[in-house]
């Protein structure tokens, strides 16, 4: 069995922890294709980096409170914690989103 994963709570979230997330273009990639999915396997993302490097970042993700990771059997999906993220920091998380991509 998995060990338990650790989400922070919303009042727990912190905006610099968001913000550092965020600073990563693989990470914002991966924010970007949630965001559009609602939710997706851990390996859906496997074509942008080796897998060890997208374990490291789907953490930062979750312990920053960007993301929420669900175990299912041998499987991981993560999906954003929109409402939440929208709720402790207003407009943040859809300013990001909605700001172009650099090639």
């Amino acid at each position: 069995m998995a060990k338990p994963l650790h989400h922070p709570r919303i009042e727990e979230i912190d905006l610099s922890a968001v913000l550092d997330a965020l600073s990563d273009p693989l990470r914002r990639s991966i924010v970007r294709q949630l965001n559009a999915a609602k939710e997706m396997r851990c390996g859906s993302f496997n074509d942008m980096a080796a897998k060890s490097n997208l374990t490291y970042h789907y953490a930062k993700l979750r312990e920053a409170g960007l993301t929420h990771t669900r175990i299912e059997g041998s499987y991981r999906y993560v999906s954003l914690r929109l409402d939440e993220l929208e709720q402790r920091f207003p407009g943040l998380l859809k300013a990001v989103l909605a700001s172009p991509e650099r090639e």
